[in-house]
């Protein structure tokens, strides 16, 4: 079940992200693309483990396929920034495929519904000892009707991204919080992350809200 999961999402955003790529590079370049990044990641999908019924098991997903179109793109000749401007749209453009108003009841659904209901287990979970060890570690902290925070110890994309050595995708990677947020009509902020050496990602969410998503302006105070 898992494996076919990362597939589908894995199959669905290359097929999104194929006008983009082929407008930057071309109609063979996005051939190539799309056939070498299915088989770095079919080398990969047998070493990823399942973490079960995780609250996080739907971001887990993506960590796979971050990698294999990270050394696709690599292996084509893409240097590293552009390669990584490039995840972030083919993350954008599936996402301004789907309406607007499935996206703004899947973030409600989502964060202040299923997300919320289930944080306070997940927290107990960690303090016991008790998680998958590619899952996350939190903190809950429940704030007002609309409002609450994350503090995440322990990351289980960063832990994929050890085994399958692709750290250095981060903290890149952690910036699609405020594109996803963005087009969930969320406010999110956050001081900075694990990956950028805090001792925790501290996240905020508020729906509804706003959430600015402005890659070319940097991240200096968004991280």
């Amino acid at each position: 079940m898992l494996i076919r999961k990362i597939r589908f999402i894995f199959n669905a955003m290359t097929r999104t992200a194929k006008s983009g790529i082929q407008t930057i590079y071309g109609a063979d370049f996005y051939r190539r693309f799309a056939v070498l990044s299915r088989q770095h990641l079919e080398s990969m999908l047998p070493r990823v483990q399942d973490i079960g019924d995780s609250i996080f098991a739907f971001n887990y997903l993506y960590g796979p396929c971050y990698f294999a179109w990270y050394q696709t793109l690599r292996d084509l000749g893409v240097e590293k920034s552009s390669a990584l401007n490039l995840i972030w749209q083919i993350n954008e453009d599936f996402v301004k495929s789907i309406p607007t108003p499935l996206l703004r009841w899947f973030g409600k659904q989502m964060y202040l519904g299923t997300f919320r209901k289930r944080a306070v287990r997940a927290e107990q979970l960690g303090k016991a000892g008790q998680l998958h060890p590619f899952d996350w570690r939190i903190e809950y902290t429940d704030i007002d009707r609309n409002t609450f925070r994350i503090d995440i110890f322990e990351c289980g994309m960063l832990k994929l991204a050890d085994l399958f050595g692709y750290r250095e995708l981060f903290p890149q990677v952690c910036r699609m919080d405020y594109l996803f947020s963005h087009y969930f009509h969320q406010s999110f902020r956050r001081s900075g992350t694990l990956a950028d050496g805090n001792l925790c990602c501290d996240c905020w969410y508020q729906a509804p809200g706003a959430c600015e998503w402005a890659p070319e302006k940097g991240f200096e105070y968004r991280k």
